[in-house]
């Protein structure tokens, strides 16, 4: 039943503002600057295991978003940005052969009209396994790593998210639902919102047993 709630409930659109930034701060410096209006570089990539923020980040960055693990032949993706936009390209080491080649095109095209791409992936660019040409276009991008938080950093961020809510976490409640939960931050922010929501609509300070009826019961939400 936990997928289900987190199938079901809204998430927050991805921003710098809930982006939780742990040690990751140089590269959310380095991503801001890239976008200020005044940089001229075209290309931007980050690389990291998964649950470290990449997908995040593109999507607060980006006007035209495309996850190549689901479109793997960028053919969904939108020729035309608004100006001063940028494009963002996800997993990209999941593009077939055909995407490949229109992502090498399109970074063509960005290059020759001051456009943009942030790109990501697991491993850095000279790394991939895709075409040299496009490995080597990816490779003279700002390139920055990002670092997976750690269960205290997590722990704080689940906590501060919280407290923003005016929800009150006990302790052992906050350990029950970080040791039941999926652990990255994505899916533990979108399970305190069915708790939060829980809680009001049961009008229940939230509890272990409250925690455990949200995790376990039939969706009520």
């Amino acid at each position: 039943m936990r997928q289900l709630i987190l199938d079901l409930l809204p998430e927050e659109r991805p921003s710098f503002e809930n982006f939780v930034v742990g040690s990751n701060g140089e590269a959310l410096t380095g991503l801001a600057s890239w976008l200020a209006p005044a940089n001229r570089e075209p290309l931007f990539f980050l690389c990291g295991e998964a649950g470290a923020g990449k997908s995040h980040l593109l999507q607060a960055s980006a006007s035209v978003y495309t996850d190549a693990r689901v479109d793997p032949d960028l053919s969904g993706m939108s020729p035309f940005a608004p100006n001063d936009s940028a494009y963002a390209v996800d997993n990209v080491e999941a593009l077939s052969a055909s995407g490949q080649i229109s992502l090498f095109n399109l970074i063509n095209r960005l290059r020759a009209s001051d456009g943009r791409l942030v790109a990501a992936a697991s491993v850095p660019p000279r790394q991939l396994a895709l075409r040299e040409d496009l490995r080597t276009r990816l490779g003279s991008s700002l390139v920055y790593r990002l670092q997976p938080l750690s269960d205290a950093e997590k722990l704080a961020a689940l906590g501060e998210q919280a407290r923003a809510r005016g929800l009150t976490l006990p302790a052992d409640a906050l350990a029950y639902l970080f040791l039941r939960a999926p652990r990255d931050m994505r899916s533990l922010s979108t399970l305190l919102m069915a708790i939060d929501r829980y809680s009001l609509e049961h009008k229940r300070p939230v509890t272990l047993s409250l925690l455990r009826e949200v995790l376990q019961a039939p969706l009520q939400l």
